[in-house]
């Protein structure tokens, strides 16, 4: 995946991500105002040996060596019952000598002979008392018992404190911003899990690199998004100057250039499975083709479920399975529609044998007559992956356009779309991307293509010249007028 990818998975699913960094930083404000505040105090004690009058520097250092050795033992008797339990004698605490002493904290900064008593309380006031009450009751225990001569030899360790505790004016827990910037983050980072995880678990056919990863065959359309499609079909014809339409005339115009060295062309258009937009694109192409003063013909190849009679308009009784029957001739069931040259050869009645018919010796006859007489053949086939049907024609055609709608089309039924023409030896002339939002991250997946629309005609002098009408994002790659003097 490339980085654009990613920032279209983050856009495409932002809303989910600050929904979980806001319930995050919530979070992180509920357990900051469910937790009780808790202050903390510190008193300071230094630790030092006493010397004898006159000592040397030799002496001294000793005593400065002991005093540091000896230090790291004594921040372990801090909490211990020996000290405890004279605080809550003094200070008549309704507490045991285990709860005093988990709320004490210890410390020597390495390389000093200070020592840090701390301790924590729901009251700045209490904390402070115990602090100091646990230096004064510590010091006795270490200089009158523990460090204390035989006799009557004052100790040689001498501790003085050098900080009392004070109460503190503000608490040390709960860290109300801290609290908030962590949920903030790991809200955040839930957030991205999530959208990752939707588009590891989504298996919709979403962006071009999606497509790419099951086939090499181009893209040669895109076909935006219309809610309205089913009431108006004929995009190209009813409404020719609205962005879909230019998408449809876009196709067209690779259609036009996809094999110059033939003045005749017939496609068959089919997808992997019904409600992709197939019949549709196939209308709307045929429209656009003949808009150009091409002789096109459309053939409803779908004997099973037909639909082109309907979108067109025209009479469905009699058509295909008229001629694969000997019945009628080409000019008995074609229908012509509009002012150009399109013509509709409706699938007729719905015969019990469709797969036999399409693929019979006669299907191919009236594919070549078909073929003869006009420029562009276009085939509507149904879905790949119900029946055979469309493999059947796709080998009777030039080539195969594959109809796929985005955020509709399983990759998997893509895939096995194309695995079945290629394996009956029929070639993808390329995709055709349907029902593509205009709106949103996913309508920035397909930037590359569809995005200009090419228009040919002539100046006064007969030169080709060349319009381009913009109708999305991106670029797509366009044939030039010194190609279209070639054909």
């Amino acid at each position: 995946m490339e980085l654009r990818d990613y920032l279209r998975i983050l856009h495409k699913n932002w809303i989910i991500i600050l929904i979980c960094t806001l319930a995050g930083v919530a979070a992180g404000a509920g357990a900051s105002l469910l937790v009780s505040p808790r202050y903390s105090s510190t008193a300071e004690l230094y630790v030092s040996v006493r010397s004898s009058d006159g000592a040397v520097a030799q002496e001294l250092n000793q005593g400065t060596t002991f005093a540091r050795q000896a230090v790291q033992s004594y921040t372990s008797v801090v909490d211990k019952e020996i000290v405890t339990s004279r605080v809550i004698e003094e200070l008549g605490l309704d507490l045991s000598p285990s709860q005093l002493a988990s709320k004490i904290t210890a410390v020597n900064q390495t390389g000093t002979v200070v020592i840090e008593i701390s301790v924590e309380d729901g009251d700045p006031a209490m904390a402070a008392t115990l602090a100091n009450s646990v230096a004064s009751n510590f010091i006795e225990v270490i200089v009158d018992e523990l460090e204390k001569p035989d006799g009557a030899s004052p100790s040689l360790v001498k501790i003085e404190p050098v900080q009392s505790a004070t109460p503190a004016a503000t608490p040390i827990s709960p860290r109300v911003p801290l609290n908030i910037a962590i949920g903030a983050v790991i809200g955040l980072l839930v957030g991205i899990a999530v959208a990752v995880l939707r588009q590891v678990v989504d298996t919709k056919v979403r962006s071009t690199h999606d497509i790419a990863q099951i086939t090499d065959r181009p893209i040669i359309g895109t076909i935006t998004f219309d809610p309205d499609a089913g009431k108006r079909p004929l995009i190209v014809h009813e409404e020719p100057k609205s962005p879909k339409a230019e998408s449809y005339r876009a196709l067209r115009t690779n259609l036009r250039f996809m094999d110059i060295e033939n003045t005749r062309h017939s496609f068959v258009v089919t997808s992997s499975l019904p409600s992709e937009g197939k019949s549709t694109t196939s209308a709307n192409i045929a429209i656009a083709l003949a808009e150009q003063g091409a002789k096109v013909v459309l053939v409803d190849g779908d004997l099973r479920k037909p639909k082109v009679a309907t979108t067109m308009g025209v009479d469905g009784s009699v058509g295909l399975t008229d001629l694969l029957s000997g019945r009628a001739e080409p000019k008995d069931v074609l229908q012509r529609w509009g002012r150009g040259r399109l013509y509709v050869l409706p699938a007729g009645r719905i015969p019990p044998n469709p797969s036999e018919l399409l693929g019979s010796h006669t299907m191919q006859q009236v594919h070549d007559q078909l073929l003869a007489e006009h420029d562009y053949v276009i085939i509507d086939a149904p879905p790949l992956l119900l029946v055979t049907d469309g493999a059947v024609l796709s080998e009777l055609a030039h080539g195969t356009l594959l109809v796929v709608a985005s955020g509709q089309t399983p990759r998997s039924a893509l895939a096995g779309a194309v695995a079945q023409l290629e394996g009956i030896g029929s070639e993808v002339s390329g995709i055709v991307v349907t029902k593509v939002p205009t709106k949103g991250p996913d309508s920035y997946a397909y930037g590359s293509y569809g995005a200009y629309g090419a228009y040919y005609g002539t100046d006064e002098a007969g030169n080709p010249t060349t319009e381009y009408r913009k109708i999305g994002t991106g670029q797509m790659p366009i044939i030039t007028a010194k190609s279209r003097r070639n054909n």
